[in-house]
C-alpha cells in the first residue's frame, strides 16, 4: 500500500465510535386541506412521533412553505388538528346557501414527496400514494414507486390560467413515475455499498470535542441546535450522557450528501430541500433494482442488482449520443452487483460484497441524423475536440468516483467495408491515447477493443468464452468490495481476490475495488448488456469463493445461481433499453450465447427490431421533451419560447454554445485533478468522504435510538406479522429446487433442460419480488415453458410405481396444516356428496332437457335424477334455457306499430288527420286571443 492512502486511512473516521445511517422519522403522511393552506402530516412508523408542514395556498406564483419545529405524539397531533379544523370552519350561512362549512378535509394519504414543479401557474405538488418492497440490503428496506398524485396548491379564487398550463402539465406526466423509480428512508441508493461501508473522515474530530456540539444534532462543519420543542426524541438521562460523552454506546448517525446525477427528482426538490428538515426530503433513482436468494443448503445468501440511470444528458437513443461539454454522456448507467449472507442483516456485522461497473456512451462529440429513413443512420462527428475537453473531464469524473484503473471495454466494429462504428472506434483510441500521455502511468486509462459483432457471426468462435477471459483479467485488475478481511483458507489457494487492502471503522479490515470497468457500444444496449452480465458473473463467482461458499471462483453456466444472474441482468438490459431504445433487448445473452433456437431467436429479433424502429421514428421526440421539462432542462416562462416550438433540444443541453467565453477550458495537458493523487488507486470521493462542499448531516446519540436502529425499522415489532408475507419468506419460495433435481441440490450444479427452472419460470416466481416496470419482462418468457417442465414444477411429490425418489416433497419441507393451523382437509361425509350430487343433477334437468345436448349419464347421476323434482318454467321466453332461447309471439297490435315506424322512416310522416287538424286551430286561434 503506497505511503498516500496509509495516511489516508490513518486519519479516517475509524477510531474508537461507530457510525449508523439516519432512519427517515418522516414515512407516512397525511395531506390536509383548508382553503387557506395545505397542512402535512409526517408521522414514523410506530406512529409515535409526528411533524407538520404548512403550504400557503394564497400564493399565486410563489412557494411559501413552513415548517413546524416541533415534534408531537399522537394526543397532541389530535388536539392540534381539530384547532385548525375549528379555526378555519365558516361562519353559519342563510339556508339558502349549500355550502360546505368543514374547515380541514383529508386530500390525500401517501408515503413521501416527489417534490413540487411549477409551469406557468401556481405549483404542483407530487406525492407517493403506493409503494412495494423490492429489496431489502442490511436491514434497510428499497421500495418501488407504484403510484402517485399531483396536486395543484393555490385554490380556486386565486387561480389565474393559463392556456398552455394543461399541455405542460400532460408532458410532464408522460414520465411515469410508477415505472422504475426507486427510493430508501435509510439507504443511499445513489451511492455503492462500499462508499456507504466507509465513515467520514473527520468524526473523530468531532468526538473529541463535544461540548462544542451543543445539542446531538449538528451539521457538519455547521453547529445546528436541537429543537426545544422536540418533546418526544430523548429522555433526560440520554440527553445528557450524549452532551457529556460519557456513553460507551454512544454512535454517530450519519446521513449522507446524495450523488445529483442520480437524484432524478433533485429539480424537484430545488426550492423545497433546503427549507425543510431532511426527515421530509426523499431522493429517487431511475433504473433497475431486483433481488433474488441462493441457497446453498439451507444458508441463504440475498443476490441485489441496482443500476442507477443518471439524469445528466439523459433522454432517448438517436436524440441522446456522445457527450456534452461538462463530460456527461448519454445512457450512463452505474450497475453495482451486491451479495449478503442473510445469516447477519446488520450492515456493521454482517457479511457483505459488492462489485460494481460501468456504461455510457462513447465520450465525443458525434450523432446520426434521424431524417434518413435508413435502419442505421450514418454517423458524424459534430464537432472536433482535438484536445479531448470533454472525454478529459467525464474521466476525470470516473476518477474521482472510482480510483483507478479506468478500464474501458470498447465493443463497436472494428474493420467495416463502409466506415460506420468504426469511426467511434478511431475516436475513442485516439482519445485515450492523447489523454495516457499526461496520467501517470501507474494509473493510466487501460482499454481493451473487443469486436463483438463480427465474432458473434463465427460459428467457431466462442463471444461469451471470450468475454469470460476479459472479464478475468478486469477482476485481477480492480478487484471488488468485501468488508471483512480474507479468509485463510482463501489465502493458501492458488485463487486470490484482487483489490486493495483498507480498513473500516473500528479499524475493521476490508478489501476495497478500485477503478471500475467502463463497457460501451454504439447504443450500448444489447452487446452492453451482455458484456455487463459476463462480468457479473465472473465477479460472482468471486464474491462466493471470499464469502467461504465455493472452493473456487469458476461458476458453470446453466447452474441455478447462474441463471438468476442472468434473469436479473436480462430484466435490467430489457428496462434500460425500454427507457433510451424505445424497445426491449434485441439480442439477449441467450442469443450471443447460441443457446436459443435460431428461428425462434430471429423471428423475436425481427418484431424488437420493428419495435425500437418504430419508437426512435415516432415517439422519442415526445419522450425527450417530457425528460427535458421532469429534469429542469427546461424551464417554462411567461414570453419564452415554448417547449414544443424549439426546432431543436440539443442548445438545452449545450447552453455554453451561446456563449463560447463561459466554456471554461482546463488545461490541455492537466485534464485530471492532481488532489487525486492523495487517494489514487482508492476513489478520492470515498477517501476524502465529509469534506469541502460533502458535508453530510450528522447526529450523535445512543445506539439504541430509533433513528440509526435498523433492528426496529426492519424487524417492525411494533406491527402485527403476517409470516406469508415476510420479504425473506418471499424470496426462500423461489430457492426451492425443482423436483427434476436428483443428483445434487447444490445451485452451483449444472442442469439439464428438465433438471432446472427456466428463464420463464424465474421470471414468474419472481414477478411480485424482482423489479420490473409493465412491459419490461419479455414478451416471449411464456412461450419457452414446454408442458413438461410445467408438469414436473407442479407434481413435486409423484413417485412413479413405488421407486425411491429423490425429488423434493412438500411433506419433507413444510409441516402438515393439521400442525400448523389445527385444521386439516378431509374426505366429506357421504350425506353432503348426497346432497352435492343432487344440486348438481338439478342443474342438468334445467338446462340439458331442453338444449338438445345430450349429457353423459351415470348410474350415480340417474339415480340422483329419480329423486330430484324437475323445474317448471315460468318465463316469456318458453323453451329458453343456457344454450338456446325461442323469441315469444309478438301480437298484431305491436306488428302495426312496429310497421308505421318503419314506413315513417322510408317514406316520411303522413298526412295530419281530420282530428289533428281540428285541435291545432283551436290551438292557434287561443292564441290569438289572449293577445
Amino acid at each position: 500500500m503506497s505511503e498516500s492512502r496509509s495516511n489516508v486511512s490513518e486519519n479516517k473516521a475509524g477510531g474508537s465510535m461507530k457510525h449508523f445511517p439516519i432512519i427517515s422519522s418522516i414515512q407516512k403522511m397525511v395531506l390536509y386541506e383548508t382553503k387557506a393552506r395545505y397542512f402535512i402530516v409526517g408521522s414514523n412508523n410506530t406512529e409515535t412521533k409526528f411533524r407538520v408542514l404548512k403550504i400557503d395556498r394564497t400564493e399565486r406564483r410563489h412557494l411559501h412553505i413552513v415548517e413546524d419545529k416541533g415534534v408531537y405524539d399522537k394526543n397532541e397531533i389530535r388536539d392540534l388538528l381539530a384547532m385548525i379544523e375549528v379555526g378555519n370552519q365558516t361562519k353559519l350561512l342563510p339556508k339558502t346557501t349549500t355550502s360546505n362549512t368543514s374547515g380541514l378535509s383529508i386530500a390525500c394519504c401517501a408515503f413521501g414527496i416527489v417534490g413540487f414543479v411549477r409551469f406557468l401557474e401556481g405549483y404542483y405538488i407530487i406525492l407517493i400514494t403506493k409503494r412495494r418492497r423490492v429489496a431489502v440490503i442490511g436491514r434497510h428496506t428499497v421500495y418501488k414507486v407504484e403510484d402517485t398524485s399531483m396536486l395543484y396548491i393555490p385554490n380556486d379564487t386565486v387561480r389565474q390560467t393559463d392556456p398552455d398550463e394543461s399541455r405542460y402539465v400532460k408532458i410532464f406526466q408522460t414520465v411515469d413515475l410508477s415505472s422504475n423509480f426507486y427510493f430508501s428512508y435509510s439507504y443511499d441508493l445513489t451511492h455503492s455499498l462500499q462508499y456507504n461501508c466507509t465513515p467520514p473522515r473527520a468524526v473523530t474530530s468531532r468526538q473529541e470535542e463535544p461540548a462544542k456540539l451543543g445539542a446531538s444534532l449538528f451539521v457538519w462543519g455547521e453547529v445546528e441546535e436541537a429543537s426545544s420543542t422536540d418533546k418526544t426524541q430523548h429522555t433526560p438521562e440520554q440527553k445528557f450522557t450524549e452532551d457529556k460523552g460519557e456513553s460507551s454506546n454512544t454512535v454517530f448517525g450519519v446521513k449522507n450528501i446524495p450523488t445529483q446525477k442520480y437524484v432524478w427528482n433533485s429539480y424537484l426538490l430545488h426550492n423545497y430541500e433546503d427549507q425543510v428538515h431532511s426527515d421530509w426530503v426523499l431522493h429517487i433513482i431511475h433504473g433497475f433494482v431486483g433481488q433474488f436468494m441462493i441457497n446453498v443448503f439451507g444458508r441463504h445468501l440475498y443476490l441485489t442488482l441496482i443500476a442507477r440511470r443518471s439524469n445528466r444528458f439523459a433522454g432517448t437513443r438517436f436524440l441522446k449520443r456522445g457527450t456534452n461539454c461538462s463530460g456527461d454522456v448519454a445512457n450512463d448507467v452505474e450497475t453495482e452487483q451486491i451479495l449478503h449472507d442473510l445469516s447477519v442483516h446488520s450492515l456493521k456485522n454482517g457479511h457483505f460484497t459488492s462489485y460494481v461497473q460501468f456504461r455510457g456512451s462513447v465520450p465525443a462529440f458525434w450523432s446520426q441524423d434521424m431524417t434518413k429513413m435508413v435502419p442505421k443512420p450514418p454517423i458524424t462527428l459534430d464537432l472536433v475536440d482535438p484536445y479531448s475537453n470533454a472525454a478529459g473531464k467525464h474521466f476525470n469524473n470516473l476518477l474521482r468516483r472510482f480510483g483507478s484503473p479506468i478500464i474501458v471495454l470498447n465493443l463497436v466494429k472494428k474493420k467495416e467495408k463502409k466506415r460506420h462504428e468504426s469511426i467511434l472506434q478511431q475516436e475513442l483510441v485516439s482519445t485515450i491515447t492523447y489523454l495516457n500521455q499526461f496520467l501517470p502511468s501507474a494509473h493510466a486509462l487501460h482499454y481493451i477493443g473487443f469486436d463483438m459483432a463480427r465474432l458473434s457471426k463465427s460459428k467457431h468462435v466462442d463471444v461469451v468464452s471470450r468475454l469470460g477471459e476479459i472479464a478475468e483479467y478486469c477482476m485481477q485488475k480492480t478487484g471488488f468490495f468485501h468488508n471483512r478481511q480474507p479468509l485463510y483458507c482463501n489465502e493458501l489457494s492458488p485463487y486470490r481476490s484482487a483489490g486493495v487492502n483498507s480498513c473500516l471503522e473500528l479499524n475493521e479490515a476490508c478489501l476495497k475495488q478500485t477503478g471500475m470497468v467502463r463497457t460501451n457500444c454504439v447504443d450500448c444496449l444489447d452487446r452492453t448488456n451482455t458484456a455487463q452480465f459476463v462480468l457479473g458473473k465472473c465477479a460472482l463467482g468471486h464474491q462466493l469463493f471470499a464469502m467461504g461458499v465455493i472452493a473456487s471462483p469458476k461458476l458453470l453456466f446453466d447452474t441455478d445461481a447462474v441463471r438468476m444472474l442472468e434473469w436479473l441482468y436480462e430484466e435490467k438490459g430489457n428496462t434500460l433499453a425500454l427507457q433510451y431504445g424505445g424497445s426491449q433487448l434485441v439480442r439477449r445473452i441467450q442469443t450471443y450465447r447460441k443457446a436459443s433456437p435460431w428461428i425462434k431467436s430471429q423471428s423475436r429479433d425481427i418484431v424488437q427490431t420493428l419495435s425500437r424502429y418504430y419508437s426512435n421514428t415516432f415517439s422519442d421526440a415526445d419522450k425527450q421533451n417530457a425528460i427535458n421539462l421532469f429534469l429542469g432542462v427546461y424551464r417554462p416562462a411567461e414570453g419564452g419560447v415554448s417547449l414544443w416550438d424549439y426546432s431543436a433540444e440539443w442548445y438545452l443541453h449545450h447552453p455554453e454554445a451561446f456563449d463560447y467565453s463561459d466554456c471554461n477550458r482546463r488545461s490541455y495537458s492537466q485534464w485530471w485533478d492532481v488532489s487525486f493523487l492523495k487517494s489514487l488507486p482508492l476513489p478520492y470521493e470515498e477517501e476524502f468522504k465529509a469534506t469541502g462542499d460533502r458535508q453530510p448531516m450528522v447526529i450523535k446519540c445512543q445506539e439504541e435510538d430509533r433513528r440509526v436502529n435498523s433492528y426496529f425499522e426492519y424487524y417492525q415489532p411494533f406491527q402485527l406479522t403476517i409470516y406469508d408475507e415476510l420479504w425473506s419468506l418471499t424470496l426462500a419460495r423461489e430457492s426451492i429446487p425443482s423436483s427434476a433435481v436428483k443428483d445434487s441440490y447444490s445451485p452451483f450444479v449444472r442442469r439439464g433442460l428438465k433438471e432446472s427452472s427456466s428463464s420463464s419460470k424465474i421470471a414468474a416466481a419472481s414477478s411480485s419480488t424482482a423489479a420490473s416496470s409493465e412491459g419490461s419482462t419479455s414478451s416471449d418468457d411464456e412461450d419457452e415453458t414446454t408442458s413438461d417442465e410445467d408438469q414436473d414444477w407442479l407434481n413435486l411429490t409423484v413417485n412413479k410405481d413405488g421407486e425411491d425418489s429423490h425429488y423434493f416433497s412438500f411433506k419433507e419441507q413444510f409441516v402438515s396444516m393439521k400442525a400448523r393451523y389445527g385444521v386439516e382437509v378431509i374426505e366429506p361425509p357421504k350425506v353432503d356428496i348426497a346432497l352435492y350430487k343432487r344440486y348438481v343433477a338439478i342443474g342438468e334437468n334445467a338446462s340439458a332437457a331442453s338444449s338438445g345436448i345430450r349429457v353423459q349419464s351415470t348410474p350415480d347421476l340417474r339415480s340422483a335424477q329419480r329423486k330430484v323434482t324437475k323445474l317448471i318454467r315460468k318465463s316469456v321466453f318458453s323453451l329458453d334455457s343456457l344454450y338456446h332461447v325461442t323469441p315469444p309471439t309478438v301480437n298484431r297490435v305491436s306488428k302495426d306499430i312496429y310497421k308505421t315506424y318503419v314506413t315513417r322512416s322510408v317514406n316520411g310522416a303522413p298526412p295530419p288527420s281530420h282530428s289533428m287538424l281540428v285541435s291545432y286551430e283551436k290551438y292557434v286561434w287561443g292564441a290569438a286571443g289572449r293577445h
